[in-house]
């Protein structure tokens, strides 16, 4: 079992904030660890949709150094606590914060990321078409789900327009892959 007291220290921070509602950060930081397993063993770049707080975000940093992490938050505020958090975990070699709209790197980095990944960023469309942008081909498109499954949630018609095709969930979350 790694040793998170630094990771629990920076989240801790974030939370004091008001940017993380969790009132567990132990378990936060499990349910990340989520999108770290399904993570590719080979994958370069990610970028992670709304970080907000920095979950998943800053768990996969810590997790897969060896990824070039992308963290995208619009509020300044947020983006603020999370670019201390990436400084406070040595974290600045392998990781850029964005401050703005995911708008933003959609335009300056079309189709340039091996991973999107989402926790609470928007609703299935939304999402599928800034992951069917980003993606590169053969990319994943990893985003946390609600507890119970519903198969209308992702329908084939917006995977299809978005290049994505279903994985599968396991474990809270659900993994696409873009075509």
């Amino acid at each position: 079992m790694p040793d998170d007291s630094l990771l629990l220290s920076a989240l801790r921070a974030i939370q004091a904030r008001g940017a993380i509602g969790e009132s567990s950060l132990e378990q936060a930081i499990v349910h990340a660890e989520q999108f770290v397993a399904a993570l590719p063993a080979q994958v370069g770049t990610l970028v992670d949709l709304g970080s907000g707080g920095g979950l998943p975000g800053l768990v996969i940093a810590v997790r897969r150094p060896e990824i070039s992490v992308t963290l995208v938050e619009r509020r300044q505020s947020r983006a603020d606590l999370l670019s201390r958090a990436v400084r406070s975990l040595d974290l600045t070699d392998h990781v850029t914060v964005v401050a703005g709209d995911v708008r933003v790197v959609g335009e300056s980095a079309p189709k340039s990321f091996d991973v999107v990944t989402a926790r609470s960023f928007a609703a299935p469309p939304v999402t599928a078409h800034w992951a069917g942008l980003l993606l590169c081909g053969g990319g994943r498109l990893v985003v946390s789900e609600p507890p119970i499954d519903d198969a209308e949630r992702w329908p084939a018609e917006l995977l299809v327009a978005s290049g994505l095709v279903d994985q599968g969930r396991e474990q809270g979350v659900r993994v696409f892959l873009r075509v």
